[in-house]
Parts: C-alpha cells; sequence; structure tokens
C-alpha cells in the first residue's frame, strides 16, 4: 500500500485519531517526507509545542516515529529530529486485531460459563453467586433481581471473533 493510499484510508485514520486523540491528529495526519522537529511541525501546523510533543511521543512509542539527538556546538542545546515510520501501521493494526480477537474469546467464554440477573430497575447485572449473596435483591433499590438471557451478547460476540478469525486466517483447531 502506498503512503499517500495508507493516510487516505479510513481505518488508518481511525487508528491514528484513537492514538494521538483530535489535538495530535494533525500531527500525525501530515507526516512530512525526511527530518522535521518539533519546533518546525509546531510552527507548520498552527500548533501549540506541547500538544506537538505528545503526538510525536505517542507515535514514537507505537513505532510510527523515531528521532535523532543533535547538539548544538555553542549552545549546547539538544534539537530532537524526528521522522515517521508509516510503513508500520499495518502490522501494528494485525497486532491490535489479535489483541481485539483475544479479548472476545476470552469475554464470551465468560459470558458463556457464568449465570446472570439483572436489576431491572437500576440495570445493574451481577453473576450467580453475588446474586445469591444479596438474597436475589438489588442492593441498590431491593427490586428483585431477574435471570438474565445474554445468548444474544454471546452470539453478538461469536459472530464478531469469527469475522476476525476470518481477517486474520486464524485456524480454530486444538
Amino acid at each position: 500500500m502506498a503512503f499517500e493510499d495508507l493516510l487516505n484510508d479510513p481505518v488508518i485514520q481511525k487508528y491514528l485519531h484513537e492514538l494521538v486523540g483530535p489535538t495530535g491528529m494533525p500531527v500525525a495526519a501530515a507526516p512530512p517526507d525526511g527530518e522535521v522537529t518539533d519546533e518546525e511541525l509546531a510552527e507548520q501546523l498552527d500548533l501549540e509545542l506541547n500538544a506537538v510533543r505528545r503526538a510525536l511521543f505517542i507515535l514514537y512509542e507505537n513505532d510510527l516515529a523515531s528521532y535523532r539527538r543533535v547538539r548544538d556546538e555553542d549552545s549546547g542545546w539538544l534539537t530532537y529530529l524526528w521522522t515517521f515510520h508509516y510503513e508500520n501501521i499495518p502490522e501494528n493494526l494485525e497486532s491490535e486485531m489479535y489483541r481485539l480477537l483475544d479479548a472476545l474469546e476470552n469475554r464470551e467464554e465468560y459470558e458463556e460459563i457464568n449465570e446472570f440477573y439483572l436489576c431491572d430497575v437500576c440495570s445493574i447485572r451481577f453473576e450467580f453467586g453475588e446474586a445469591m449473596d444479596f438474597g436475589f435483591q438489588c442492593p441498590e433499590c431491593g427490586s428483585p433481581l431477574e435471570s438474565m438471557d445474554n445468548s444474544m451478547l454471546v452470539d453478538a460476540m461469536q459472530s464478531r471473533i469469527d469475522e476476525l478469525r476470518d481477517e486474520l486466517n486464524v485456524d480454530v483447531t486444538g
């Protein structure tokens, strides 16, 4: 995928937005070619320096930017020259998908092996043991706790798990 295509992809735009937030998005959405200082970016994008530095650090933490330090011989000041590495985005997204798949599989298992009770008034959900401890009455309002059918939730999770496994080409044998 070409660099320009990466930045125009709505999934990648959403990923970058989730990482750096709305304040850092101008930094993430328009990475310059080659090296650039945080001061130059702040000036070019008309942003506060701290917002630019925050976005750069988040991109750095996610292997999407790197820096090299250069010390000014006269003043002794350090200058950070930043380079963007958006070629790592597809790999990062795939890792996120694996994390999501793992979390969904764990949550689905939790939903399947537990029995839940719900307070219709407060919308608080309790596991069977908790409900039993409270005498099947809501500790907040005293209403009776009703057995909850979570099969639609489990079905929705299973459907999403199947989609992710398909997309990641994960085999379920074992």
